[in-house]
């Protein structure tokens, strides 16, 4: 066991609180990623070929933001707590009191993005190709959040960076796994798909941005789930594999088959 560990840096979860009011770091990493991924994608829209009209992706940003709430609570139900939740079910809907799926919220804005560009007669992948590469903002919030609520740490280790987290009943250092994930499906998958959104070649080619997003996401989470202590409620699943590596399979299968079919246009 390592003689070294980095002290948790305590920051309270609850920014401001006046009265039965609070905000939490938690809701502010929700609404930073929303209004700064509507930012960005204000812009990549206009891009050559046009994905749609600012005004348009104005309204977007409604739908999505319901996809994420309602996707990523759903999805915490389903894929890791549906047992709690058949006897508990009026407790599903207390999304205060946290458990947000990742794989949930994306289902969610799958949805929301189906719906919307159908209403909208908007091209799918073309639209999709630019709201994806502004998502990896919102994950890095999300994960520095958890990291600040001292939630879903890592396994015990003794590098030098390990830290014992106050909400670990067993107080072993540990990885602080969040931050890893924070710059792993937060900062370099966002750097990755800057680089390529802004080349015009691929932005012709009509669902790689999508495709790369897919496979980013599900490569950085397979690894960063290496860190990360499982659910104690889950353990290990199918051949050691955990929960969130499970789910990252068939998006990093969709992801490649994404990037494999997509093909400039034809020239006139």
């Amino acid at each position: 066991m390592t003689l070294l560990v980095l002290p948790f840096p305590i920051i309270d979860p609850v920014l401001v609180e006046i009265g039965p009011f609070a905000i939490r770091w938690y809701a502010l990493a929700y609404i930073a990623g929303i209004v700064l991924g509507w930012l960005l994608a204000r812009r990549l829209v206009a891009l050559d070929p046009v994905a749609s009209t600012r005004e348009q992706m104005d309204d977007y940003v409604t739908w999505v933001t319901l996809g994420i709430i309602l996707g990523g609570r759903l999805g915490y139900v389903l894929f890791y707590k549906p047992g709690y939740y058949l006897f508990h079910p009026l407790e599903a809907l207390a999304v205060w009191q946290g458990g947000m799926s990742f794989h949930g919220g994306m289902l969610g804005v799958v949805i929301a993005t189906l719906v919307f560009c159908h209403r909208n007669r908007l091209d799918l992948l073309r639209f999709g190709d630019r709201v994806a590469p502004v998502v990896p903002i919102g994950i890095c919030f999300g994960r520095l959040a958890n990291f600040i609520n001292a939630e879903l740490w890592g396994r015990a280790t003794d590098v030098p960076w390990a830290m014992v987290f106050p909400t670990d009943p067993l107080q072993l250092p540990r990885h602080p796994s969040q931050l890893y994930q924070a710059g792993m499906e937060g900062v370099l998958l966002f750097v990755l798909l800057q680089v390529v959104v802004w080349r015009p070649s691929i932005r012709e080619r009509s669902g790689f941005l999508v495709g790369a997003f897919l496979a980013g996401y599900a490569v950085a989470r397979l690894v960063g789930e290496v860190f990360r202590q499982p659910d104690a409620h889950l353990g290990f699943l199918f051949a050691g594999a955990t929960m969130g590596q499970l789910l990252s399979l068939p998006m990093l299968a969709i992801g490649l088959w994404l990037m494999l079919r997509a093909r400039r246009p034809a020239a006139p």
